[in-house]
């Protein structure tokens, strides 16, 4: 019988850790390690914790996890996946998003370190770097990205003001407006434009899930790109993809935000206005799922040879 892979979410007691626990709840082949609620705040447990498991996931605001990875010796077998943004652009650090290219799978697979990534990038990278790689858009062209969220993508204190205003609370509300966001940096480097990106998120009135927008003018593409040209582009990046699907052009679905909720799954697709030179790119998925825990798990599988699909949804 082949041995368990043990298994410390630190901060499980959060919305990240609480689905990442969920999704793998019924995992025969892991076993979870829980710290005592009592010695949370321990360094020793912890420590004794983050150094004598196979994989050690954190779910932490982000100087807390610089914290707990400085607790792990460098001998220490642990390997690691970060699920806050301390550390997506550390080039020692393996991207966690695994369609990035067809070699990033193969980088979180011998990773001992991976960051996943966060949730409003994933949905720009995975539009507008196709489009880079080909020389389709020039990364000199500066980007604009925005979308709407539920009330969870917004961190701590917005899903406790979301919740105790109750029906009283906006349902559009625009947020991010010093436009200096902590996911710039991410979306920068791993799109490949040479710009930060004009970034305006929105958070909605419901929980959870995501729908996020690039726009794009004809005069911001190689000349004569067509629609079905950026279509092809994308869905060939995408090609073989178990988690990224790219709807059909012309596909008369509803796009709705919470389409996905619970899955790991991304849908992009891609419209546009040939005649007046006008083109939207569109990503829908939750923001707990293929934004945050969905990936994690999918993270966790790829680094122990897994199914990568096992129990990445939740059920």
């Amino acid at each position: 019988m082949a041995r368990k892979h043990t298994i410390f979410i630190d901060g499980e007691a959060g919305t990240t850790g609480l689905q990442i626990r969920d999704r793998l709840k019924n995992r025969t082949d892991l076993e979870i390690v829980s710290i005592a609620a009592e010695k949370r705040k321990d360094a020793s447990a912890r420590a004794d914790l983050l150094n004598s498991v196979d994989v050690s996931i954190l779910c932490l605001p982000d100087q807390a996890a610089v914290e707990a990875v400085a607790l792990i010796k460098a001998s220490s077998k642990t390997r690691v996946i970060d699920a806050s943004s301390a550390h997506r652009v550390n080039p020692d650090w393996a991207y966690g998003f695994a369609e990035l290219n067809k070699g990033q799978r193969a980088k979180i697979a011998t990773a001992k370190r991976v960051t996943n990534p966060g949730c409003w990038p994933q949905g720009m990278i995975a539009l507008a770097k196709p489009l880079i790689d080909a020389g389709l858009l020039s990364r000199d062209v500066p980007l604009n990205y925005g979308g709407i969220s539920g009330y969870t993508g917004g961190g701590k204190k917005m899903i406790e003001d979301y919740v105790a205003k109750g029906d009283a609370a906006s349902e559009f509300t625009p947020y991010g407006l010093g436009f200096n966001h902590k996911h710039l940096p991410e979306m920068k480097l791993y799109t490949g434009t040479k710009h930060d990106v004009l970034f305006q998120p929105v958070v909605g009135d419901f929980a959870q899930g995501m729908l996020t927008t690039v726009p794009l003018f004809a005069s911001q593409l190689k000349a004569g790109t067509t629609l079905e040209h950026l279509h092809e582009v994308v869905a060939a990046h995408h090609a073989g993809a178990r988690f990224i699907e790219v709807a059909p052009l012309g596909a008369a679905e509803a796009l709705n935000p919470e389409a996905l909720n619970n899955s790991n799954r991304m849908r992009l697709s891609l419209h546009g206005n040939e005649v007046l030179g006008q083109f939207v790119l569109m990503a829908i998925y939750d923001n707990l799922g293929k934004g945050a825990s969905g990936a994690a798990v999918q993270n966790l599988n790829i680094m122990i040879g897994a199914d990568e699909a096992a129990s990445v949804d939740l059920t």
